[in-house]
């Protein structure tokens, strides 16, 4: 019998389409999609990512974290794979999109190679993270982290706003929390990790483009900062001889923004909080702490323009006699994606009669985890506006399909890095 075709251009895309819409519908409330880590929800959506693995001619699992995992067999068994993956929790009040196009996205690739026949000389597995967004523990990237060995254990005490702990939650959703160490990968099982997502920017939407080739995923710096001063009546405390704490905050977020505003190689720079006591409109601040967010496609650069920042921010406090407290409250390092990688993702993407074109990733995605036991690779797709984390994020049916027919190419013209040896 002569092997099935591959599929028609935009099959791919309404199949994503139909089941983005159909795992949507599995949330927290009816209104707002809302899919927390442990959460019924997320169960029920494991439930139903499993059964799409399954009618894909995958293998399939719920791991010791809770990932979705499905293996697609080569032309012989065990061997090593290339894996594919995204996550499938969401953050509160979030879009339909953002994790699960491009989990979905790689179920689909992997159906339609099940519904030829075809198998390749090396597995494929498709993983959907349990947790990505940290919402519900406040630390991010537990599945995949779970599964490159590096899962924090001492975050298993860790609370969510109930009082129910990691622990706790994981005995709940039917799993061993004595056993996460289960869901670890060594590097030589994996060929390379590779993930489609949406871009949650507006680059490629300005460009015209369906999808995009990321560089980097970049790393970032989060700063606490506290300024203090003397509070006093807003009527009777001289102009020169105030300490006014968040007019100096002010004065340094237009200085973050400006700085950053000025680099042209992909610093980003956010105040994403600002808070000032006592907070009545009849007296001056005498104390304000604010956020700083501090992003960039290179590690050397980020840690520049941290001191850069950081010392722009000392001068503004001691001219206005203010006292500065600041401390780092999270670093993570820049990943790189693999350039093997991404020129035969270039390859794909040329192949499908689009322009291929690179930029770094801002937000942070699983491969900066995955990047300990496998070379990673991402591949973006446009969304409308660039919105994300939000319920009007977007995808067009012709963008969806476009990215699948990339990654679908890539997978089937995969070639490792090292050989099948890993």
């Amino acid at each position: 019998m002569a092997p099935a075709p591959a599929a028609a251009a935009g099959e791919l895309g309404l199949e994503i389409v139909r089941r983005i819409e159909a795992l949507a519908a599995i949330s927290e409330t009816p209104d707002h999609l809302t899919r927390i880590f442990l959460s019924p929800e997320h169960r029920a959506a494991a439930d139903l990512l499993l059964s799409w693995m399954w009618d894909a001619g995958m293998a399939a699992h719920l791991d010791a974290i809770g990932n979705v995992c499905g293996r697609y067999e080569g032309e012989s068994a065990g061997l090593p794979c290339l894996m594919l993956g995204s996550h499938y929790d969401t953050v509160r009040d979030a879009g339909k999109w953002d994790g699960p196009l491009g989990l979905i996205t790689a179920i689909s690739c992997v159906a339609d190679l099940h519904r030829r026949g075809k198998r390749l000389p090396f597995a494929v597995e498709v993983t959907g993270f349990a947790d990505e967004e940290g919402v519900r523990f406040a630390s991010t990237l537990l599945g995949s982290r779970a599964v490159a060995g590096t899962f924090d254990e001492s975050v298993l005490g860790s609370k969510d706003s109930a009082g129910i702990s990691m622990r706790e939650a994981l005995r709940k959703f039917g799993l061993d929390p004595d056993h996460v160490g289960a869901a670890a990968r060594v590097r030589g099982e994996l060929l390379a990790y590779v993930e489609l997502h949406i871009e949650q920017g507006p680059v490629l939407e300005g460009l015209n483009l369906p999808v995009g080739i990321v560089t980097a995923i970049s790393g970032a710096t989060r700063l606490a900062a506290s300024l203090a001063g003397m509070a006093g009546h807003a009527g009777t405390v001289p102009m020169l001889l105030r300490r006014d704490a968040l007019a100096g905050a002010a004065e340094c977020i237009v200085e973050i923004e400006q700085f950053c505003r000025t680099d042209q190689d992909g610093l980003v720079g956010t105040v994403g909080y600002i808070d000032a006591r006592p907070g009545a409109t009849n007296v001056i601040p005498g104390q304000a702490s604010f956020t700083i967010d501090i992003r960039a496609p290179s590690d050397a650069h980020r840690k520049l323009a941290v001191a850069d920042i950081v010392r722009r921010i000392e001068n503004i406090a001691r001219r206005r006699k203010l006292q500065l407290q600041l401390d780092v409250t999270h670093e993570n390092r820049t990943v790189p994606c693999a350039p093997w990688l991404r020129t035969q993702m270039s390859d794909a993407v040329a192949a499908e009669g689009i322009r291929a074109f690179e930029l770094p990733s801002g937000a942070g995605h699983d491969g900066m985890a995955m990047i300990d036991i496998a070379d990673v690779a991402m591949l973006f797709v446009r969304c409308r506006g660039g919105i994300s984390h939000h319920p009007a994020e977007h995808v067009e049916l012709a963008d969806a399909d476009a990215g699948a027919r990339v990654l679908l190419r890539l997978v089937e013209n995969f070639r490792p890095a090292t050989g099948l040896n890993g």
